[in-house]
């Protein structure tokens, strides 16, 4: 039954040689891998009004310069991550780049950057897609949190069908998006700048502080959100159909000029409407609400913009897997998240990627803004060390290309930018909950070391030792009994199959039924002895447990077999009437050093 529900639910299961199938054309990566950076454009503005609102709406004009140098900076991103794509075409991004060119703990530090930074991507897109949803129905916002988790369960489940169709599905809502986007920011501007339309009457924001290039640099810091996810593309690169790194390269250049030119044109159209951030309602619908008015075309946008922020999380669906799936190849991470699974998807990385995330949107309420704060810090510690692996990257290889010292430059100059932001972040929004990403970085690489170790000394403990000789190996059976039935006669036939020195053994409850049982078993006569164990407390298992405890001791050099008479229902649900002892005993002996414990069914037709 769960099997043919998760048929429904994911698909067939995929053979490996389809592997190649599901690539991805360009327009489909571009809604896969740029879902996170291009909706980004839907808070991003909002971010630095907020950030500038402190010192009253007499500032707002600032948002546009600020917005230019985030997109000056996102250019210097685009012309690096395009060189780490000709250079690592076998994807990995920060983390490989960073453990080749800097060394294996600067990788685990961009893994673990970027790893929790996925986590609150997932977080941060679905708190602003539902945050999009109750601007246009108030009603809906005390069920935020509701709609989070339903939201995060379905893009879970999507991308649980794997990569094609996950693309095939986000295109259209991204590309509806982007139109939306383009509509509103060539209509405002018409209307803005042809018509001459006049701004609503919007009440000034008092300011509380005075302007300080503590609060630009804050202001800035807040707007760089909207550079979140462009390092997506290098990640992925195995992706795209081939060429892979000719396709990435062509995409992220896509993906870049369309994110610069939304992220300004929603900046200058907010300070051409004099739009000032609200409690409930977001500056983008504020926009598209004197744009578009009340219109079909507003509840479109806003449709669209919910649509974007919550697949938005797909960017990080497409990341995580991967980039777990490297982590624990080399050790670093349990080995399931390495397995692709019937989809041909990393699909434990998926599930875990959804649950962390489901936690984060319950802890934090669903609020955007107390999200944001712990939001890209991660990122831009990534950006910092990939561009300087880089660096490093060309200088080893100036003797094979002439050009080495211009491609050195190029990502030397992205290293400088990102590192300079990343120290503008963990100043000016560390006390708001940065601390909290800066904290949790070590801890994860804590983790790291801690799962490489336990394989290290697993590996030293099997490691076969040559010329070994296998020495032969006595056991005695034990079967536990609770009565004469046909599934205790198949145990005991196959017990005496593999060895004559089988015990059967029975607790003692109720002294009455023991007696009854033995009289049973004298008349069988099955050909193996009956051993009674007396429990005046009524327990099954630690009588068992103890006679266990003294045949090891009398056998030292011996196994000691426990074969576990098991009848196996139909129906799957009437698992939970039985077997409840069997499981408890099996769970309690599978810690001990040399008890094999074996079921052995026996299969009911009704």
């Amino acid at each position: 039954m769960s099997l043919e529900v998760k048929r429904i639910l994911i698909g067939r299961p995929l053979p490996t040689h389809e592997a190649t199938h599901e690539r991805l054309t360009n327009i489909k990566a571009l809604a896969v891998f740029s879902s996170d950076a291009l909706s980004s454009v839907a808070y991003a503005t909002q971010e630095i009004l907020i950030a500038l609102s402190v010192v009253g709406s007499a500032y707002f004009h600032l948002s546009l310069p600020i917005a230019l140098t985030i997109v000056l900076l996102l250019g210097i991103l685009t012309l690096s991550y395009r060189q780490t794509i000709s250079s690592y075409p076998t994807g990995g991004g920060a983390y490989i780049v960073a453990r080749d060119n800097l060394g294996t703990w600067a990788g685990l530090t961009a893994g673990a950057a970027l790893l929790i930074d996925y986590v609150l991507t997932v977080a941060v897109s679905t708190a602003a897609g539902v945050a999009a949803v109750t601007s246009a129905f108030p009603a809906l916002h005390e069920h935020r949190v509701l709609l989070g988790l339903l939201a995060i369960a379905a893009v879970t489940l999507i991308n649980l069908r794997g990569v094609r169709e996950s693309g095939t599905l986000f295109a259209v809502p991204t590309y509806a998006f982007m139109a939306t986007i383009a509509l509103l920011v060539v209509t405002g501007l018409f209307r803005r700048l042809v018509l001459h339309d006049t701004p609503a009457v919007v009440p000034m924001v008092a300011g509380r502080e005075s302007l300080t290039l503590f609060l630009i640099l804050k202001a800035f810091s807040h707007g760089c959100t909207a550079l979140t996810g462009v390092e997506a593309i290098s990640n992925g690169v195995q992706a795209f159909r081939q060429p892979e790194p000719v396709n990435a390269r062509k995409t992220m250049v896509a993906m870049s000029l369309m994110l610069g030119a939304m992220f300004l044109g929603i900046t200058y159209l907010a300070n051409a409407y004099g739009v000032a951030p609200a409690d409930q309602e977001t500056v983008l619908s504020q926009i598209g609400r004197h744009v578009f008015g009340q219109s079909w075309f507003y509840y479109g946008l806003q449709a669209a913009t919910a649509l974007i922020l919550v697949l938005a999380a797909n960017t990080a669906y497409a990341d995580f897997p991967r980039l777990a799936s490297l982590i624990a190849r080399d050790g670093f991470l349990p080995r399931q998240l390495a397995s692709l699974g019937d989809r041909l998807v990393f699909s434990n990385g998926i599930v875990t990627l959804g649950v962390l995330a489901g936690l984060l949107i319950v802890e934090k309420q669903g609020e955007t803004e107390a999200l944001i704060p712990l939001y890209a810090v991660g990122v831009f510690l990534s950006f910092t060390l990939s561009q300087a692996g880089m660096v490093l990257h060309w200088w080893r290889d100036r003797g094979r290309d002439h050009h080495w010292f211009v491609h050195a430059a190029v990502n030397g100059m992205g290293a400088l930018a990102t590192l300079t932001v990343l120290l503008i972040f963990a100043i000016t929004k560390f006390v708001e909950g940065a601390w909290v990403v800066i904290i949790l970085i070590p801890c994860v690489m804590a983790l790291f070391q801690a799962v490489h170790s336990h394989y290290l000394a697993i590996a030293d403990q099997l490691r076969l030792r040559l010329p070994a000789t296998v020495r032969p190996v006595r056991h005695t059976v034990v079967i536990p009994v609770a009565g004469v039935n046909q599934a205790v006669a198949q145990t005991i036939a196959y017990a005496r199959s593999i060895t004559s020195d089988v015990t059967a053994v029975y607790v003692c409850t109720d002294p009455e039924q023991g007696k009854q049982l033995a009289a049973k078993w004298e008349e069988w006569n099955p050909g193996v002895p009956l051993v009674r164990l007396q429990s005046p407390f009524r327990s099954v298992l630690q009588p068992l447990l103890n006679y266990i405890d003294r045949l090891e001791r009398q056998h030292q050099e011996d196994f000691v077999t426990v074969l576990i008479p098991e009848f196996i229902p139909r129906k799957w649900w009437h698992r939970v009437l039985h077997n409840q002892t069997a499981m408890a005993l099996k769970f309690l002996l599978l810690f001990r050093p040399r008890t094999v414990i074996t079921s052995v069914p026996f299969h009911l037709r009704r």
